[in-house]
């Protein structure tokens, strides 16, 4: 398992050749499969063995260059795509933020299944970065539920891509540029583990050694791309204690990350609007006007100055000594305190905070 890499050689000018030359397969109208030939391990060609990603533009006039992959949850059974997918990414495109609804593979798929479509999600959107007009280096992961597991996942187990590769597409990194995570399964281990979401991605009885691989939590380090949790203490479903602990898993990892808890709440809220099957809920409905603020701050909302790789390549003043005379960093807005390279990594002198 790669965590983080440097930009390997003839990968920048991959991007910009291999963005143009992609095109679309739609299995409906905005809906691209991730593999067009068919997805590795599929068990049919049923439409749920065959992942894909659903574009939402953000409006020309107001597009930051920013864009994000969203994982509905669903207990890894089945997916709340309206709810959790659909309509989180129309909000995200009053930010100028496009957004790209993943459609993943649940149960009866096992890991890694799962965790390979997040990651090839992530490669598909920067491959195809020209055409969609964004900057393949701020694709963000937004995860709500078990789809929180997921997009977590993706962010915790990441690699560069292979320079190598045959398929294009596998060139790319899949290492988030920030993740969104509300009401997440984080952990699959001890009392606060979501059964059922474990169940179904790792099955009845699976061993010591996966639980912990898949607990999130034990998987954050230096390099973890910046979070923002959103929970309701009160959660019945997935107790609060998985934010609570992946969001100390990154404070104590010096990555930024912020947290708004609620002090009551039901599981599977969405964006508490009182749309799409969502409850409307003046005080949770607050949530995303508030990671707005979160991402303005730090930096996601600022108009990129390298949209599909249209920026001239340059070093931080003062890189970490790991960046030290790499030439495949990239002149990017910076956030608050820090500063960004090509792959999405975000370093950041703030250590984090809770909100009440």
């Amino acid at each position: 398992m790669l965590r983080h890499h440097r930009m390997p050689t003839g990968l920048l000018g991959s991007i910009v050749s291999v963005s143009m030359a992609l095109l679309p397969c739609r299995a409906h109208a905005g809906e691209e499969f991730l593999w067009p030939s068919g997805a590795p391990g599929a068990k049919d060609t049923a439409n749920a063995s065959k992942p894909s990603v659903t574009f939402f533009p953000a409006d020309a006039k107001i597009a930051v260059g920013t864009s994000a992959v969203i994982c509905p949850g669903g207990g890894y059974d089945h997916l709340a795509t309206e709810k959790e997918g659909n309509q989180v990414a129309k909000w995200l495109n009053t930010l100028g933020v496009s957004a790209f609804v993943l459609k993943y593979r649940v149960s009866p798929y096992r890991h890694p299944i799962e965790m390979n479509d997040g990651q090839r999600a992530l490669r598909f959107v920067r491959a195809n970065a020209g055409r969609y007009k964004i900057d393949p280096s701020r694709v963000g992961i937004v995860g709500f539920s078990a789809g929180g597991h997921l997009a977590s996942t993706v962010a915790t187990h990441y690699d560069a891509g292979n320079p190598a590769a045959a398929d294009p597409v596998d060139r790319q990194s899949c290492k988030p540029y920030f993740q969104i995570l509300v009401y997440p399964v984080i952990t699959m281990e001890g009392p606060f583990a979501h059964v059922g979401s474990r169940n179904s991605l790792l099955g009845t009885n699976p061993s010591a050694a996966l639980t912990r691989l898949l607990s999130n939590e034990k998987q954050v380090d230096a390099q973890t791309p910046p979070a923002y949790l959103v929970h309701a203490k009160d959660d019945a479903t997935v107790p609060v204690e998985n934010s609570v602990m992946y969001h100390d898993s990154l404070i104590k990892a010096g990555v930024s990350a912020q947290m708004k808890l609620f002090d009551h709440g039901p599981h599977g809220f969405g964006l508490a609007d009182g749309v799409a099957g969502a409850p409307d809920l003046p005080d949770l409905k607050t949530w995303p006007s508030l990671c707005a603020t979160w991402m303005k701050e730090s930096g996601y909302l600022t108009a990129s100055t390298a949209l599909h790789v249209g920026a001239a390549a340059a070093t931080d003043p003062s890189p970490p000594q790991s960046q030290l005379g790499n030439p495949f960093l990239i002149a990017l807005p910076q956030a608050k305190g820090g500063w960004f390279d090509f792959l999405g990594r975000l370093h950041l002198q703030s250590a984090g905070s809770r909100q009440p």
